[in-house]
């Protein structure tokens, strides 16, 4: 088992090669497109699917590229299409998600408890915690009321975003994409 310092400088040094770089620019891309299609039932409850390519590239390179990943895309998605004021909270959760993905897939094959686990800690923590609590600064309302609408929204997209990123993971690992890159 690999000590996480070993894994954060193994992810940093991942920067150094260009074909890290074109490969993230895209799936920063890709992330900021599926940003575009979200689905906003209210200013603190929307539906997205740009989770799926940061996930990939954390897999790929790791929680320090994972979390540059992260950033860009909230950054970038929030120009492309604002919705709301921005607020730095967001960001925060973009780098810490994309550095879960890197924490608990880099280096790793894909499995279902992986995949599980990191979904699981990314929706306590990070949606249903954070979220939340950056909402409830922002628009001035209980913490506890807005969890209500998010907890249930949480439950209902939390198997389909395990399935999502089981099948886009296995296939990223069949195709075994970095090895024909690099």
């Amino acid at each position: 088992m690999q000590k996480k310092s070993d894994v954060i400088q193994a992810s940093a040094n991942e920067l150094k090669h260009a074909s890290t770089i074109s490969i993230t620019g895209m799936l920063i891309g890709i992330s900021v497109v599926l940003s575009l299609f979200n689905v906003v039932f209210s200013n603190v409850l929307q539906i997205s699917f740009a989770f799926l390519p940061i996930a990939m590239g954390g897999m790929l390179y790791g929680p320090v590229v994972g979390g540059v990943m992260g950033i860009a895309g909230d950054v970038l998605g929030y120009f492309a299409k604002p919705n709301g004021p921005f607020f730095p909270g967001f960001t925060l959760n973009a780098l810490l998600s994309g550095a879960l993905y890197g924490f608990f897939l880099y280096r790793k094959p894909v499995s279902l408890k992986r995949v599980v686990i990191v979904m699981l800690i990314i929706t306590i923590v990070i949606n249903l915690g954070l979220t939340s609590y950056w909402l409830s600064m922002m628009y001035g309302k209980a913490f506890i009321a807005l969890m209500t609408g998010r907890i249930l929204k949480n439950i209902v997209m939390f198997p389909i975003n395990v399935a999502l990123l089981m099948t886009f993971l296995k296939l990223v690992e069949k195709l075994n994409i970095k090895k024909h890159v690099n």
